[in-house]
């Protein structure tokens, strides 16, 4: 797949001098938020992980390539055209092929970041087991991701549109250690709390580059969960925002809503439900993540260049 990869110059210089770099998607510029929140968002979240001493790579696919950093223009063309499509891992083949343009979710990002040597990785919230999934099977591709692809990804934990505590259990099924970032308890997204505990509490940057490095050290395939709950001034709060969400999902299966259309349902639901308050969260939380993520990526590339 190298062979489809495109970079921007600064990403380009980043990776050939070992210097952190920070892999950011697109679903949640051209799916996950209206214009122009979407745009303003993306630049901002650019600019918050240079300020942090690493280089932001935002990955999206375009013309038959997967671009590893955008320019200006192309994050204006997610941000705007109607017609962007949602990747994900088995997606790949028809976008790059019809030459499609194509917003990363969190699995094809990550695919896409280690194929281009990134292994640091930040997002809003990682998809999981969604609610009702014992019936009707939808399990996000972003958890399988997760346990065969080297990247580790920032997050303010699962959305809390999905089940929590059956994401958790899949995750540790398939050996994927969770980090609670200045936390023992898993985040919601939303809300810091959840009600599920973290597999390991880690304080600072060092630590966590620390065991990033030693997991690929020791050959153990897979990335990792870092989850950084949204900072307390924008978080709602855990029960009003579940009571919101179960409404939401009510609506969801009343119109038949199912499979990838779901989830941008449910925030857009929720948004409404709110009166907004959900959409200043979710942009919280995202540069909040975008600055832990650089700072771990400076912490994991030093560890990283000291063992080679």
């Amino acid at each position: 797949m190298k062979q489809y990869l495109t970079f921007t110059e600064e990403v380009r210089h980043a990776l050939e001098n070992n210097l952190p770099v920070v892999a950011l998607e697109t679903t949640i510029i051209s799916h996950g938020m209206p214009y122009p929140q979407n745009i303003e968002m993306a630049k901002e979240v650019e600019q918050i992980i240079r300020d942090n001493g690493a280089v932001p790579a935002t990955i999206g696919i375009m013309n038959g390539k997967i671009k590893i950093g955008l320019t200006e223009a192309e994050l204006e063309e997610f941000a705007t055209n109607q017609s962007v499509e949602k990747v994900s891992r088995r997606d790949f083949p028809y976008i790059l092929s019809s030459g499609k343009i194509g917003a990363t979710t969190v699995a094809a990002t990550m695919i896409a970041a280690e194929l281009a040597g990134i292994h640091m990785f930040a997002t809003g919230g990682i998809g999981g087991v969604h609610r009702d999934g014992e019936i009707t099977w939808d399990v996000s591709a972003d958890l399988t991701e997760l346990a065969q692809t080297n990247v580790a990804v920032v997050c303010a934990g699962a959305k809390s549109i999905l089940d929590i505590g059956r994401t958790l259990e899949y995750l540790e099924t398939q050996g994927v250690p969770v980090v609670g970032y200045r936390t023992a308890e898993f985040p919601s997204f939303f809300a810091r709390e959840s009600g599920y505990g973290v597999d390991f509490r880690l304080d600072t940057p060092e630590e966590v580059g620390a065991l990033m490095n030693t997991k690929w050290d020791l050959g153990l395939k897979g990335g990792m969960i870092i989850a950084n709950p949204v900072p307390e001034s924008d978080a709602l709060n855990h029960k009003e925002i579940e009571a919101v969400i179960l409404q939401a999902l009510t609506e969801a299966k009343e119109n038949n809503i199912a499979g990838k259309k779901v989830t941008p349902f449910l925030l857009a639901k929720v948004k409404e439900l709110t009166a907004g308050k959900s959409l200043q969260t979710n942009i919280a939380l995202v540069k909040h993540n975008a600055e832990v993520a650089a700072k771990v990526a400076v912490a994991y590339q030093q560890k990283a260049n000291e063992s080679k």
